[in-house]
């Protein structure tokens, strides 16, 4: 009643191409020592030989988790490759599942089908060369390698390896892959000596690949590779993924040397796919350990503004830009990006972000999301969960309150931290636990002038106050340095007050000059020239009122625990924002559910 491809094992095993035979699953086991993630092994079966060295390819994982493979399922193979690994000392040929369609539920079969024997697999039988998903033979690859790098013809007649197929232990392949992702050249300087590498991620349909360049590699290859292009490429080396830098899902990872040939494909590009999202909602971040790595897709609700940092172990100085992502669980997360991308970021229009390999980290009790140097970032990408995200967020979600899972990180708006009054402060006793922000809708009550501005180290790095010497040189005890000049900062205190309660709070020379309207240059330059107009300016800037976020922290102060209140941001008040917050809390108040 139910017939199968007899004979298909025996000749895949010995080299043979079979065109979509088909058989039955008898069985499957997960691989928990793969680093690539969930692997699973088939025990299959074509009515005579039954062959366990059948691996299922990552992207069809859903077709075991969802029941679909079942014992005794028959399915059709519709395309396969042969992988060579090494078995006690042994070559061993191993087919890998690309494609598969289910014919017959295993429920519906209900029984093995034949009395099939194990396969005695020919480790030596050498494959033909016309059979199109085995290896092809050195002479053969290398001649139509060199033909296509010669003369650039019609390649649809190039044999390829799928990335899933490959391993150490073939030294011959050529593979047919799109490039997704592509870094800046990077340099490093150790005792060792110094160099320089870009690195490159590449996909086909059956899976996904690191390939880095080094040296002189990166000078050959980079100007020519191109993002999103695809390539034909061979004699390029294989080893084992470092897991620490390469978070994609292969266990092993490539390398360009002087003997690695790249072609780019002119022809049958649609058969190759763009990158591959695994996406993870949002609110499951949640559940995450710290450094996993995941896919996400959200939408920026709020961005902060560009923070540039100094690194402690190098020195070098880095940007970063915290964002504030919700999606359909409407659930927020602060996702940081940093250099190029957080300088040129423009949140203005609320994009939507696809991120492949973003990090989750912890602060102050709430979980994050950060980039990596691998992390692929695509803003509103042209794909259906994005265009479903905007369609939701424009109806529900730009209105919503929020779940927020993080807390305490940088300038985003009014995510990082809970909208509160001071009074809910108060109340909640923030920062008495640690260190925790909150976001505030308050007006400026007034300043304490004396001391809000001071004469600062010239150096860009340090912003220690000087001491005047008093013969036109200025030291910084920091720097342990003297200069003939100075720069102004500001250092406020500011009273802010909201419906509820007062509270002081201190703002350094970034937030300080957003809330006077002028810099602490400018306006040390009025107090050496003006004094009447430069206490003008704090008096402009007085009942005025702003969204602040504010930190807090317990402090020790002459013996005595002190509450310190610190402004990390400010930003004029988003009234259409601000009024949904206060329909919202009225709603809360009124015991009126959400619609």
């Amino acid at each position: 009643m139910y017939s199968l491809t007899e004979g298909a094992l025996d000749k895949i095993t010995n080299g043979i191409d079979v065109d979509k035979p088909v058989l039955q699953i008898l069985g499957h086991k997960k691989l928990s020592s793969s680093s690539s993630g969930e692997r699973y092994r088939l025990l299959v079966s074509d009515g005579k030989r039954v062959n366990s060295f059948t691996m299922l390819a990552t992207q069809l994982n859903s077709m075991i988790t969802d029941n679909i493979l079942t014992e005794f399922s028959i399915c059709q193979i519709n395309r396969y490759a042969i992988s060579m690994v090494n078995n006690a000392g042994k070559q061993k040929r191993v087919m890998v599942i690309l494609n598969i369609d289910l014919k017959v539920p295993g429920n519906e079969v209900g029984h093995k089908i034949g009395n099939p024997t194990n396969v005695e697999a020919d480790a030596d039988a050498k494959p033909p060369q016309s059979a199109q998903s085995v290896e092809p033979s050195p002479q053969n690859q290398n001649n139509s390698i060199s033909k296509l790098s010669m003369q650039q013809p019609s390649t649809s007649d190039i044999s390829t390896t799928p990335i899933v197929a490959l391993s150490p232990y073939q030294n011959r392949w050529v593979i047919k892959a799109r490039v997704v992702s592509k870094s800046a050249i990077r340099t490093w300087s150790n005792s060792r000596g110094e160099g320089k590498l870009f690195f490159m991620n590449l996909v086909d349909e059956s899976g996904e690949i690191r390939c880095t360049a080094f040296k002189d590699q990166c000078d050959k290859f980079y100007d020519m590779i191109e993002m999103g292009k695809v390539y034909y490429i061979s004699r390029a080396t294989l080893k084992t993924a470092n897991k620490q830098f390469n978070n994609l899902k292969n266990d092993y990872e490539m390398t360009l040397t002087g003997d690695s040939e790249v072609i780019p494909c002119h022809d049958n590009e649609s058969d190759i796919p763009s990158l591959q999202f695994d996406f993870v909602p949002i609110n499951d971040i949640e559940k995450k350990e710290r450094n996993d790595i995941m896919d996400i897709l959200g939408i920026v609700k709020s961005s902060g503004d560009l923070q540039i940092l100094t690194s402690r172990n190098t020195g070098r100085e880095m940007k970063k830009r915290d964002l504030n992502i919700v999606d359909e669980s409407n659930t927020m997360v602060t996702l940081t990006i940093w250099g190029s991308q957080a300088e040129e970021f423009d949140a203005s229009n609320n994009p939507v972000l696809a991120l492949k390999g973003a990090r989750v980290g912890e602060f102050n009790g709430g979980k994050n999301l950060s980039t990596l140097s691998s992390t692929v970032l695509q803003i509103d990408p042209d794909i259906p969960a994005a265009h479903r995200l905007r369609g939701w967020f424009n109806k529900i979600g730009r209105n919503e309150e929020t779940k927020l899972l993080s807390r305490g990180l940088g300038s985003a708006g009014g995510g990082n931290g809970p909208w509160i009054t001071f009074k809910d402060v108060r109340d909640m006793e923030l920062g008495f636990k640690g260190p925790e922000i909150y976001t505030v809708k308050a007006t400026l009550n007034m300043f304490r002038i004396e001391n809000a501005l001071y004469k600062s180290c010239p150096t860009e790095s340090c912003k220690k106050k000087l001491v005047d010497q008093a013969n036109d040189m200025y030291r910084c005890e920091k720097c342990n340095k003297e200069y003939p000049n100075y720069r102004y900062r500001l250092l406020a205190s500011m009273n802010l007050a909201d419906w509820t309660d007062q509270q002081w709070v201190t703002a350094f020379s970034e937030e300080a000059e957003k809330v006077l309207g002028i810099t602490a240059q400018e306006l040390g330059e009025l107090k050496e020239n003006d004094n009447d107009a430069y206490l003008e300016k704090f008096g402009d800037a007085t009942f005025k009122s702003f969204i602040f976020k504010i930190r807090v922290k317990l402090e020790m102060f002459r013996d005595e625990n002190r509450l310190k209140a610190t402004c990390i941001s400010v930003s004029p008040v988003d009234y259409k924002l601000y009024n949904d917050h206060l329909i919202t809390k009225i709603k809360e108040l009124a015991g009126i559910e959400k619609a």
